[in-house]
């Protein structure tokens, strides 16, 4: 019996503090054999501990809108001044591959995403409320009071796309691993799907 199983493109967005980033992190970690994730550009600073091409690929302005333009970003958003995109190579080459891809993008991106991928899948993560949200940013001591207040004042529009969006995951504290594989159990709901299913059940006999 052949299975026809294609790879799937999901994605999760959600406020900064939501923890999205620690928790889709684990996912190629945890089933390396099924699971890609896409690394983004970014035109923002790199943070204490980031490196290059693992938490972002860092790059300037110039560069970042070069690719723009010859179609090598296939979503690209501001986010307090900063440019974020996704590398059509990196989806190419994780899919072409046979794995299901992960992009962790904001909210915009993921509306870009589903007008060339109508059938990927869209995961909104967000913390349990807003005091925990605010705690996160404010515990990362890496921003100005001006940048958390823009950032909080940013998770209020970005939960006005929340309709858009398949399914809700909640990060408690300390629960990220139990989110992550909340997460894989959406990708196998979505990969056990009879409309996924009908060609092959038609050729059954």
């Amino acid at each position: 019996m052949i299975s026809p199983i294609k790879p799937i493109l999901f994605v999760v967005s959600g406020p900064a503090g939501s923890g999205k980033g620690t928790v889709t992190k684990m996912l190629p970690k945890s089933y390396p054999d099924t699971i890609g994730l896409s690394v983004s550009y970014t035109t923002r600073t790199p943070r204490d501990g980031e490196t290059h091409g693992v938490e972002y690929s860092f790059t300037d302005r110039k560069s970042f809108l070069e690719m723009v333009r010859n179609g090598e970003i296939v979503e690209h958003t501001t986010y307090n001044g900063n440019l974020y995109g996704t590398p059509r190579a990196e989806i190419e080459r994780i899919m072409g591959g046979g794995k299901d891809i992960v992009l962790e993008i904001e909210v915009d991106g993921a509306t870009q995403i589903r007008k060339d991928f109508p059938e990927a899948v869209c995961i909104m993560m967000i913390p349990p409320d807003a005091k925990t949200l605010e705690s996160r940013l404010r515990g990362r001591n890496s921003e100005c009071e001006s940048d958390i207040l823009l950032r909080l004042e940013r998770a209020k529009e970005e939960l006005l796309f929340s309709p858009n969006y398949d399914y809700l995951v909640i990060n408690y504290d300390g629960m990220e691993t139990e989110c992550s594989k909340q997460i894989k159990s959406i990708i196998d709901a979505e990969h056990s799907k009879m409309s996924v299913w009908s060609d092959f059940l038609a050729d059954f006999f």
